[in-house]
């Protein structure tokens, strides 16, 4: 991970933060030269201006970045990261006072901007450094970057070299790393395991399903985490259009979120029981692909028939799910770029989320706004529950009609998670389409930071 914090007690330059309209209240920290200077140029402290003061020797002597109005900050997050990616190369110290909460979210998000995904081509690095606001722990800000760094290197990988046999490896590195017990169920042995709807989502890709499993920790509250690892889907049978199908790589998001979220829960050596399990999986085409109209009997014994194979998400993840709850964790939560419809209602910025039990999602949602994660409840509307019962099997992987989509497929989830009180499930996105600050265009994590934010109040005993 890139190097952006200088060393502590460097020498720094001052980077003043400007409210819009604010540069007069900066007379006393400017000389008169800077202070007609940043006039001059028309800084005026609007969102993202950055005004580089110059000294005696023509070397920059600090700068000012604009922080717009409370009005406008609203609109986004990390605003203190674009700054990161104008300065110039040097170390830089935040000379304008900031709570607690600002000062990490400034140093999260100066980490996050750093982001680049180099695999293929090569890519210019963020040379501005920053020195860690007073009261930041560099250790919980390195970590959870270094989370998020992950998510979005998975996702960012294309099919072609993130598979389900190579995201098993990054899984097992992932385990080892941190000293973890991994276990992996590969093939036709998921029949003998009595996963049979793993296997036949993943069972006509040339590339064997698996289910992967990770368990570190034992004391504390048990946690366990589980998320979707479609690595490509092409909608199977019923195929996905080109227009569809060009950004299925992103289909193993939930995989991507719940490892990166284990890796810093790992890394900060949370007090919890962790389960991690990643249903891994390609829906292809071929001779022996599941049907339209095929009935497929679950782990949990129930039967599913198969109205569109393109809604395999909730399949592997409903195996999955019906295992973990036979442990009745203490929190169980799915992760998965599940629908459309989650898109349709909220955008690709908000992260949905579903939750019987309302102190939890109260916690959810208080810390994903404190931690710039935001999120937004949904409900798991009892009233829908007969939109999912075809008549022929107990449960419809696809009910026609197209309405409540995210919904429905929460309830179907539900059905497989019966012992375990405190469940949620979380329908992400997990791609950025415009860059935004700390969040290049590409792959990135939802919800993982406000659970690790949450997990404290929600697991206490």
């Amino acid at each position: 991970m890139t190097s952006i914090l200088a060393e502590p007690g460097a020498s720094a330059l001052p980077l003043h933060l400007v409210e819009e309209g604010g540069l007069p209240g900066l007379a006393g920290s400017l000389t008169d030269s800077q202070s007609a200077w940043a006039a001059a140029t028309g800084f005026t402290g609007a969102p993202g201006q950055v005004c580089v003061l110059p000294g005696e020797d023509g070397r920059p002597a600090g700068a000012l970045f604009g922080m717009g109005t409370a009005a406008k900050r609203r609109r986004g997050r990390f605003h203190v990261a674009r700054a990161a990616a104008s300065l110039p190369e040097g170390d830089w110290t935040i000379a304008t006072p900031l709570s607690a909460s600002e000062a990490e979210e400034a140093a999260l998000g100066w980490y996050l901007s750093a982001y680049r995904f180099t695999r293929y081509k090569a890519d210019g690095v963020q040379k501005a450094r920053l020195v860690l606001p007073a009261g930041v722990e560099a250790d919980r800000v390195a970590a959870i970057a270094a989370g998020e760094y992950l998510t979005r290197d998975l996702i960012n990988t294309p099919a072609s070299d993130m598979g389900p046999e190579e995201l098993e490896t990054a899984f097992l590195a992932l385990a080892a790393e941190f000293g973890a017990k991994a276990k992996v169920i590969r093939g036709d042995d998921l029949l003998e395991g009595n996963f049979p709807m793993i296997h036949a989502v993943g069972r006509a890709s040339s590339r064997a399903p698996r289910l992967l499993e990770l368990r570190w920790g034992t004391e504390g509250p048990r946690l366990s985490l589980v998320g979707k690892g479609v690595c490509f889907d092409t909608g199977g049978l019923d195929i996905k259009p080109a227009s569809s199908m060009g950004l299925m790589k992103k289909d193993l998001g939930g995989a991507a979120t719940v490892m990166g979220l284990a890796r810093m829960i790992m890394a900060l050596g949370l007090k919890v029981q962790l389960r991690v399990l990643v249903p891994a999986v390609e829906n292809a085409v071929s001779g022996n692909a599941m049907r339209p109209q095929d009935i497929l009997k679950s782990r949990k014994g129930l039967t599913v028939e198969i109205n569109n194979t393109d809604a395999e998400g909730r399949l592997v993840l409903a195996d999955a799910l019906a295992l973990a709850d036979e442990e009745r964790p203490d929190l169980l939560v799915s992760m998965a770029t599940l629908t459309g419809a989650a898109r349709v209602a909220v955008g690709p910025d908000l992260a949905p989320f579903y939750c019987d039990d309302d102190a939890v999602a109260q916690s959810l949602f208080a810390a994903g706004r404190s931690v710039s994660d935001p999120l937004w409840r949904m409900p798991f509307w009892d009233g829908y529950e007969p939109l999912i019962e075809p008549g022929i099997a107990d449960l419809d992987n696809a009910p026609s009609g197209g309405m409540a989509g995210s919904i429905t497929a929460a309830l179907f989830l539900r059905r497989f998670v019966t012992e375990t009180p405190r469940y949620v499930h979380f329908d992400i996105y997990g791609w950025q389409p415009t860059a935004a600050p700390g969040r290049p265009k590409g792959g990135v994590g939802q919800g993982a930071r406000a659970l690790l934010a949450a997990l404290p109040e929600v697991l206490k005993p």
